[in-house]
């Protein structure tokens, strides 16, 4: 009996202009948003909140390029304006305007494998499958 309908490393991965570059094994996520407080003169609290700008942070583990990428010589120290494609299995989440913030590699020689990226992102569209 297999269990189908759950994410796999397959269904979590970086995009360039359309283009499946790596797949990611796990992955977490963290979406900021700041406010503002608007104050009265001869309150004690805030009259109001003015809802500000959102971050989205993600921590990714284990990124393995695809065969393609390697052929065209990826790096991903360069990328940026790329997607991240989350698949579940009711919906797709997509976070685009990605740059990295940081990035943590360990391996063997010649192995396109990083161990953990963070990225920024600068929208999240999340839609049904």
């Amino acid at each position: 009996m297999s269990i189908t309908g759950f994410p796999t490393s397959s269904d979590i991965y970086l995009e360039v202009d359309g283009v499946k570059v790596a797949v990611v094994q796990s992955y977490s996520a963290r979406s900021d948003k700041t406010s503002r407080a608007v104050e009265a003169f001869g309150e004690e609290e805030p009259v109001a909140t003015i809802p500000g700008q959102t971050t989205h942070v993600l921590e990714l583990s284990r990124l393995y390029a695809t065969d393609e990428a390697v052929q065209d010589g990826i790096d991903f120290y360069s990328l940026a304006d790329f997607s991240l494609v989350i698949c579940k299995p009711d919906r797709k989440i997509v976070y685009s305007g990605c740059h990295w913030s940081s990035i943590q590699e360990s391996g063997t020689l010649g192995d396109m494998v990083l161990e953990k990226v963070t990225i920024v992102a600068s929208k999240r569209l999340e839609m049904e499958a």
